[in-house]
């Protein structure tokens, strides 16, 4: 590799220069593991297998997102105030419950 003199450049121009290389490199890693998917890929394939059976999920995508849990329990007044149920109790369910009310009233 040649040797590249960075004495005479400026602080901007060395950032400048540190932003294009990690960049260069993000690309040449993203390549790469394209090439190496797709080449497991095809020996899966000449296998007889898809890369999902192999792997026991979906190749080369990010897990799927979990769905928010469905309310539980609503506001009387305010159907945009719900709960499942889960974690820390809402305030206004907190306030209702401490002036006699009962979960089961706001059972959805």
């Amino acid at each position: 590799m040649a040797k590249v003199d960075l004495k005479p450049l400026s602080l901007a121009e060395l950032k400048s220069l540190k932003l294009r290389v990690e960049k260069a490199i993000s690309r040449h890693d993203k390549k790469q593991k394209n090439k190496a998917l797709a080449v497991v890929k095809a020996k899966a394939k000449e296998m007889g297998f898809s890369l999902d059976e192999l792997t026991g999920g979906t190749s080369a995508k990010k897990p799927a997102a979990k769905k928010p849990a469905k309310a539980a329990y609503r506001h009387p007044d305010d159907a945009s105030k719900t709960w499942a149920g889960r974690g820390a109790r809402p305030l206004w369910l907190k306030d209702a419950l401490k002036s006699g009310k009962s979960l089961e009233d706001f059972k959805v």
